[in-house]
């Protein structure tokens, strides 16, 4: 065996779980761009939509993104006027993400996406169950995302 054998891709563990993550959210695309989201705005409303009044940082953590990228993903939702942030308690610093009511109405255009998705994958129910648990495993307690 080649002494470089082990780094052709095809041994990659990270390659074929990034492609076929991008592959996925590209799936979504057209189901989102007719109302104007990303992948990564609809993550966030999803979040929302099961903890709604989290703050930031509480946010972050539930849906994997820091915050150089949350923060400018936050304030175009509120430019659309889907969520709200306030400040609450005492620690005026600390602000929380609040859906808006249109924020609350989207919900309804998006409870069929999973579906639509999910009929786009070459999965059986039980391969993306099993998938999706390995995936959890391997991220482990990397993101608390309330699984």
């Amino acid at each position: 065996m080649d002494e470089y054998e082990p780094l052709k891709l095809k041994y990659q563990l990270c390659f074929p779980l990034y492609a076929a993550s991008k592959a996925i959210v590209r799936l979504y695309q057209p189901f989102l761009s007719p109302l104007e989201l990303t992948y990564t705005q609809y993550i966030v409303l999803l979040s929302l939509y099961e903890h709604d009044g989290v703050s930031v940082k509480e946010l972050g953590n539930c849906v994997c993104l820091d915050s150089g990228t949350l923060s400018p993903l936050l304030l175009k939702l509120i430019k659309r006027k889907l969520v709200s942030k306030k400040a609450t308690g005492t620690d005026r610093r600390e602000k929380k993400i609040f859906l808006t009511q249109n924020g609350l109405e989207l919900r309804e255009q998006l409870k069929t996406i999973p579906s639509k998705v999910a009929s786009c994958v070459n999965l059986s129910l039980e391969e993306a169950t099993l998938l999706k648990t390995l995936c959890e495993k391997i991220i482990g307690d990397q993101c608390s995302n309330g699984n």
